[in-house]
């Protein structure tokens, strides 16, 4: 069985953590919340600081979700914040998504948010989540498009920003456009067609406290973060490069009309 091959962009630096707790069940799952029921056994795989875990176990309380991580540390995060909610059906495993240690139709719902961007094999990783799965169940996965990203007013060095990124996310290993390819994606890893279920959905930053925290957060994962190392080590930019990107980030942030909108593709895949 394929092992991972891409190595996460990101890391997990405060600045990323700080991003990752925002998330939530409501502004990251919408697509999947109504297929929910209480006795659900469901998979979060990539489950991070486990806000959006601790969200779905709330919504199953006669089921249970496991929180899956492939970086063992986070798994404490999630595991504080399923303590912290006082949720009792929540368990935690380190793993690995193209080669997910649990027999043939396991869960009701298996869920990956922000996950096959970074992977080394997108459709395999699919198609484990497919064969996990129990029939009738659902595979549900949702991930940003870069490319696909708009922000105003068009500061000067945002687009050295986007640029530099992706090619950063490539080197990894990882697609960091995967949103526009889910569904192929899925019809590769065997779903078919009617199966599948597209949709889009975005975040919006707009008011000041939104741009000061989109703006502060990106600025500092850019010099600070385990993707200002690889941005570096990978001869893609230099320091000072990074620190003018991390300027140019708080400059559109202190703009007034400000606005920022990140495009997120999402499958609901029944199996």
């Amino acid at each position: 069985m394929p092992q991972e091959t891409a190595v996460y962009t990101h890391g997990h630096h405060e600045s990323v953590l700080r991003s990752h707790t925002w998330r939530t069940a409501a502004n990251s799952a919408a697509y999947l919340l109504s297929s929910l029921k209480p006795h659900m056994q469901v998979l979060d795989i990539g489950c991070g600081p486990g806000t959006i875990t601790a969200d779905l176990a709330a919504l199953v309380p006669d089921g249970q979700v496991t929180a899956l991580d492939h970086a063992p540390g986070i798994l404490e995060k999630a595991r504080a914040t399923a303590e912290e909610r006082g949720l009792t059906n929540v368990r935690f495993a380190v793993g690995d998504v193209h080669a997910l240690d649990y027999p043939d139709d396991t869960f009701c719902v298996t869920h990956a948010h922000q996950v096959l961007q970074h992977v080394g094999d997108p459709v395999q990783a699919l198609r484990e989540m497919r064969r996990v799965t129990k029939p009738g169940g659902i595979v549900a996965v949702r991930d940003a498009d870069y490319a696909a990203m708009t922000w105003y007013p068009e500061v000067p060095g945002m687009d050295a920003w986007l640029d530099l990124y992706e090619r950063v996310a490539r080197a990894n290993g990882g697609e960091p456009d995967a949103g526009r390819r889910l569904h192929a994606w899925a019809r590769e890893a065997g779903f078919a067609p009617e199966t599948v279920t597209a949709t889009a959905s975005a975040w919006c930053y707009r008011t000041p406290e939104e741009r000061a925290w989109w703006s502060g957060l990106w600025a500092d994962r850019t010099v600070s973060s385990a993707y200002a190392e690889r941005a570096v080590d990978g001869g893609h930019a230099t320091p000072q490069e990074l620190t003018e990107i991390a300027a140019t980030w708080r400059t559109w942030g202190a703009a007034e009309d400000a606005w920022f909108a990140v495009l997120n593709g999402e499958l609901l895949c029944r199996v």
